[in-house]
């Protein structure tokens, strides 16, 4: 034994919510990325050659979908390597976790996913339906200078909130705190893990709450459970480094590989083991990094095959669309999308609200890539029926969320609160815009100097018939909130979860923006139109309130 203490100095690194931005090209916005795989890969490369292999890579889940790339190799190119799986295999990560997005592509492709990474999934709180046990490893213990460290891996237990059971057929997932407390036990006294490190992919708190969990518990969990040394988490794509009172560190390097969360521990022996005696977190920009060129060369046959199915023309449009037109009224934009729900469905009413929050798609050529714009997510059309009084209290949440309740005509009209500037669904307003349903088949005004829950009035069917709000109609949705999610269905019209499933009446085969890309290349030149079938009132305040907010939001 040394005369004096052993000291060791580890470096833990953490991705989140890098949904798809793997390398240099954005190839929906076309043009370079801000935040990059390729520029982790240069980073990560200096911290090994600084800290070898006391250097830990972890990475938080919400990594199959949110770019083309992630989209062709998960449901196109299926005979290769799934390309996010070849991603964590040459930057060398010691594990991963799911995202509730990872889940949501659906057993075929995550199941595959995982048996092409070369380091575990892990799940404690995921768990088989048939033998109780974890889906996923729950754990794994990393050796470091003799240092036993244990990551025990968990995912927000939402998903039933917002995904149809059968792209999670066969699991079931258990509530974070009590399912640490268990594992965080036998990390303690049967793997005698010196260092216990979270990696989560649930947000700081917040969210869906019901009786039996929470969806964002990173807070609470953290503030129960001094055995973590670090807390690694995401999912709320929101920034944090904070050290707690009891001493948990928690990172959130927030999304699209802008940031890494970096926790540095120094480690000591005292005679009966070792002991953290110092921590620091630290998110790291790499948006400065270099481009790692050899990082580019090995994905050059990748993204190459990328820019040729986003680079095929599928029509084109008339007149230019904007997602932020969807904010301020009836726009193009969203009601293109109602038109194709309402075409598809044979519905009464269409539901549907903006998935990005500044995209635009150009008039001339469309492409393939653009239709990532028009439809961020592998969302299916759903159809089921609602009452109109249910119809009519969905809207009410939807509203609350999005306006203001203007006391004088000098008011905001949008609900607005600063947020991250990273957050590409909230940008200025307090809620996440991709929840602002509008809807298209009825005639309908919101009162914005009425109270919450009182704003929206029903005036009649758009081709004139009346409308009953004790009477039985369909209604065309996405998946994500056909399955509850957002709470519109449940906190709005008041639908108890357990139920929405007997109310589903048609599900599509494939997803939106597939239907969407068969409809322009039906069309071939594409004029979008909006509705005009719901405006704002009183207009006398609305129209300039509106006005101001837009400047405010989108400085125009």
């Amino acid at each position: 034994m040394a005369k004096h203490p052993l000291r060791v100095t580890i470096r833990l690194i953490e991705t989140s919510d890098v949904h798809g931005a793997f390398f240099p090209y954005d190839y929906i916005e076309h043009r370079p990325m801000k935040g990059t795989m390729a520029r982790v890969s240069s980073y990560i490369k200096k911290q090994r050659q600084e800290f070898h292999e006391n250097l830990i890579l972890l990475e938080n889940g919400d990594i199959l979908q949110g770019q083309p790339t992630c989209y062709y190799t998960n449901f196109m190119k299926t005979d290769a390597p799934n390309v996010a799986a070849e991603v964590i295999n040459y930057l060398k990560y010691d594990a991963q976790t799911f995202g509730n997005h990872d889940v949501e592509t659906g057993h075929a492709v995550y199941d595959k996913w995982i048996s092409e990474l070369k380091c575990p999934v892990l799940g404690a709180n995921i768990i088989d339906a048939k033998t109780n046990k974890p889906y996923c490893p729950p754990y794994i213990i990393l050796e470091r200078n003799g240092i036993r460290i244990a990551i025990l891996g968990m995912l927000t237990p939402a998903i039933p909130n917002w995904l149809h059971e059968n792209l999670w057929s066969g699991l079931r997932f258990e509530e974070m705190i009590s399912c640490a407390k268990k594992w965080v036990k036998v990390l303690k006294e049967q793997e005698h893990a010196d260092v216990i490190v979270g990696l989560f992919h649930s947000g700081w708190d917040g969210g869906i709450v019901t009786d039996q969990y929470d969806e964002d518990v990173v807070k609470t969990l953290a503030e129960q459970m001094n055995d973590f040394d670090v807390i690694f988490y995401g999912h709320d794509h929101t920034p944090r480094n904070v050290t707690l009172n009891n001493g948990v560190l928690c990172l959130d390097p927030s999304c699209n590989a802008i940031n890494v969360a970096q926790a540095t521990l120094t480690i000591e022996y005292q005679g009966k083991g070792w002991k953290v005696i110092k921590k620091e977190g630290e998110l790291v920009d790499i948006t400065n990094e270099p481009i790692d060129k050899a990082y580019v060369r090995h994905f050059q046959s990748q993204m190459d095959s990328i820019k040729a199915f986003v680079e095929q023309k599928i029509g084109d449009f008339v007149s230019p669309i904007r997602s932020r037109d969807a904010f301020f009224g009836s726009a193009p934009f969203t009601d293109y999308i109602h038109k194709l729900q309402l075409e598809m469905t044979d519905a009464d009413i269409s539901f549907n609200a903006p998935l990005t929050f500044n995209s635009e798609i150009k008039a001339g050529p469309v492409y393939m890539g653009d239709m990532f714009k028009l439809y961020r997510f592998e969302n299916q059309i759903y159809t089921l029926r609602m009452t109109g009084e249910e119809i009519r209290k969905h809207l009410e949440l939807s509203y609350d969320q999005w306006v203001n309740t203007m006391k004088s005509a000098d008011d905001h009209i949008m609900l607005l609160e600063n947020q991250s500037q990273n957050d590409q669904q909230r940008m200025g307003f307090k809620n996440l815009t991709f929840n602002f349903d509008s809807a298209a088949g009825i005639d309908y005004e919101v009162d914005v100097t009425k109270p919450n829950g009182e704003k929206v009035r029903i005036l009649q069917f758009s081709d004139g018939r009346p409308f009953d709000e004790k009477a039985w109609y369909k209604v065309a949705m996405n998946s994500y909130r056909g399955n509850g999610g957002g709470e519109l269905l449940t906190r709005g019209a008041e639908i108890p979860l357990d139920s929405i499933p007997s109310r589903i009446i048609y599900m599509s085969e494939r997803d939106q923006r597939y239907y969407l890309t068969q409809k322009i290349k039906r069309e071939g030149k594409v004029e979008a139109k909006a509705f005009n079938n719901w405006k704002f009132v009183p207009e006398a305040w609305t129209r300039p309130a509106l006005k101001r907010d837009r400047q405010i939001i989108f400085k125009e």
